[in-house]
């Protein structure tokens, strides 16, 4: 008969340290853009809050360095926004970040006396440390080893090399898409004469970079308001079944249809564009040109849209350790600060991950997958119950639109849609793949449901979220697949609840009929 207690004690969780808040003010030649990242330095961060103001500091730099009055205006009115929202907010630390227009101005003077009172933390970038933070957010929010990078602006575009994950050279150029507007695209929309002439001065420029780059087969990262704006346009071109910009492969195929597009048009036109911001529609085309120049001059099919910038780069230097401001594993960071974030059970999460990795492993005779696949399969397993911060009815749907609302960095989109539906159906359903096959591989089927019944087996086996299955060990026959469930007691809940709900995706992924043998615990001697 069972014993009646009354509840157990259970230990409240460790205090957690209040997160930071730290604002970083990104002063450009197009746009003041204050970012607010939450964080616990080292283990996680989060976009918390953002204000965005257009300032056009360079405009009129398409024939001068000289920042006019209404330039000075709109940049010290943005700044005095910035301010009183920071001071209200209590950020504990705020940064503003000049770049080409203030580095370049000849009455920098002036503008840094009108915002004195401010007191602010201005930083202006020399055009090497623009670039060094833009390689910075590259090596932190990607998995690239070695890459070309390339930050368009208003003011200037940065072209850099990034070797071992370190800013190995670069620099900024005067071909910031305000300042290309103003010298060469004066017609609305633009002549044949007036894109010729604008590809020609960017040649000038960049044609030795782009020789460099077509010998190099490192991947091409851009970066920049602008190509965010131009991705997303094309998305929602081509359907585009997600949506997330950061780590989406832009093609040039897809690119040269959007720009023929922005050339034809008129400013006013190009702002009813659907993916293109109406206060960008008048410079828009002259990014476009740049980015397409770039790609058909270095002979690449298409480049990598970082959504991190110089803005990331420069939060990293208050948030990561020096003197390389690195995070060691872009993967395995995304995924465990991210599950930092989430109230998920966290003792439940780590033995789910420890019985999938076991399963992984024992069946790799029948499904032959690799470290990247089983890699995959850990990060589901350390995210499949965050829904639960939602709501604990219908967590597996929370969950699965926590992780496609957001990017995982390091991990592809395609890697990140398998994931979305693993931890949608963790529980119950049989994954499906439709809406999605742009993104998707031949295989990638039978790869899902593989992984998903894995998933399954291992959420299943701790049903009871007692950790009563300590280890297991596959033994695969012809037509059964038999597992050896070592546990201290009967695990009645869980061997039921796995040949209910786990068995039936099991045996349709493997070909096989699943067997649970349970089995006592089998301690070394002397310890009980």
């Amino acid at each position: 008969m069972p014993s009646l207690r009354g509840p157990r004690a259970v230990p409240s969780a460790p205090e957690r340290p209040h997160p930071r808040r730290i604002g970083i003010v990104d002063l450009g030649s197009n746009t003041a853009r204050l970012v607010v990242f939450a964080c616990e330095p080292g283990l996680w961060y989060s976009i918390e809050d953002q204000i965005r103001e257009v300032v056009r500091l360079a405009e009129g730099f398409g024939t001068s360095s000289h920042l006019t009055d209404s330039s000075i205006d709109r940049a010290v009115t943005a700044l005095k926004l910035i301010c009183d929202f920071a001071g209200a907010a209590d950020l504990d630390r705020l940064q503003v970040i000049g770049t080409s227009a203030l580095r370049e101005a000849d009455n920098r003077g002036r503008f840094l006396a009108d915002i004195a009172a401010l007191d602010l933390d201005l930083w202006v970038l020399s055009g090497t440390e623009e670039a060094q933070l833009g390689v910075d957010a590259v090596a932190n929010s990607l998995a690239f080893n070695d890459a070309w990078v390339v930050d368009l602006g208003g003011g200037s575009v940065q072209a850099s090399r990034m070797t071992d994950r370190t800013f190995e050279a670069g620099g900024a150029h005067p071909l910031g898409m305000v300042r290309l507007t103003e010298a060469y695209l004066r017609s609305d929309p633009p002549t044949a004469a007036e894109v010729a002439t604008l590809e020609a001065a960017v040649a000038k420029r960049l044609s030795s970079w782009a020789k460099k780059v077509r010998r190099d087969p490192a991947p091409l990262v851009g970066m920049g308001g602008s190509l965010r704006n131009l991705a997303r346009a094309v998305q929602k071109q081509i359907g585009y079944p997600i949506d997330l910009i950061h780590g989406y492969f832009l093609r040039l195929i897809d690119l040269e249809v959007l720009t023929e597009l922005l050339l034809n048009r008129t400013a006013a036109e190009r702002a009813e564009i659907p993916g293109i911001r109406s206060d960008r529609a008048d410079v828009i085309a002259a990014a476009a040109l740049v980015f397409r120049w770039r790609l058909r001059k270095t002979r690449r099919d298409g480049l990598v849209v970082s959504g991190h910038g110089m803005r990331e780069g420069a939060f990293h230097r208050h948030f990561l350790p020096a003197p390389d401001y690195r995070i060691p594993d872009v993967r395995r960071f995304s995924v465990e600060s991210r599950l930092a974030r989430y109230p998920v059970p966290h003792v439940h999460t780590e033995h789910v991950r420890r019985l999938a990795g076991l399963l992984f492993d024992g069946l790799m005779p029948l499904h032959r997958l690799g470290p990247r696949e089983k890699e995959l399969l850990d990060a589901a397993a350390a995210l499949h119950d965050i829904g639960v911060a939602v709501d604990f009815y219908h967590h597996y749907r929370h969950g699965a639109y926590l992780l496609s609302s957001k990017p995982l960095h390091g991990f592809s989109h395609r890697e990140q849609v398998l994931l979305t539906l693993m931890v949608r159906h963790h529980e119950k359903g049989k994954p499906q793949t439709k809406g999605y096959e742009m993104l998707l591989h031949s295989g990638d089927k039978k790869l899902l449901r593989r992984l998903t019944a894995c998933l399954r087996l291992a959420e299943y086996l701790e049903r009871s979220r007692a950790g009563r299955i300590q280890s297991l060990e596959v033994e695969i026959g012809t037509e059964t697949v038999r597992l050896h469930l070592h546990s201290r007691e009967k695990p009645t809940v869980e061997l039921r609840e796995t040949y209910k709900e786990a068995a039936p995706l099991f045996e349709d992924a493997f070909r096989r009929r699943l067997e649970l043998v349970p089995e006592p615990l089998t301690l070394p001697a002397g310890r009980v």
